[in-house]
């Protein structure tokens, strides 16, 4: 055989060969300073954002009952249960139903384009345009 052709096979095999034991090699850690180090410049403490305000949950049990006026249905409906994703009808979007002393029964503010709506001993957070039901707090009411 001639000399060159073996020493190309040689040269290629020990190349393949370093090649896969490079590869199963743990890659050194790079950009890592040592532990004792201390940084260039002090860092400025991280600012955490503000924690967002609780949401209501799409159904909860009130922790407290108030006393309020006896609950009268609007005409041709009756005080039920509602529950996430139904749209109370428009007679329950009326003064008359919709509660805006939210902060003496312990209620947060609504969040904007949405009210709170008296049903029976319940009060549903609903969005003023549609009456989409976003949450309901059952028996805040005696």
């Amino acid at each position: 055989m001639n000399k060159t052709v073996i020493t190309a096979a040689l040269a290629a095999v020990i190349a393949s060969a370093s090649f896969g034991v490079a590869s199963a090699a743990p890659a050194p850690a790079q950009h890592r300073a040592p532990a004792h180090a201390q940084p260039a410049h002090p860092q400025p403490p991280a600012v955490r954002p503000a924690p967002a305000p609780q949401a209501y949950g799409r159904w909860q049990q009130a922790p407290r009952r108030y006393s309020a006026p006896r609950y009268v249905a609007p005409r041709g409906s009756q005080a039920r249960a509602w529950s996430y994703g139904q749209r109370m009808p428009a007679q329950y979007r009326t003064r008359t139903y919709v509660v805006t002393d939210y902060g003496h029964y312990g209620l947060r503010a609504p969040p904007r384009g949405y009210q709170y709506v008296r049903s029976g001993n319940d009060v549903v957070l609903t969005a003023v345009a549609t009456g989409l039901i976003t949450a309901v707090i059952a028996g805040l009411f005696n």
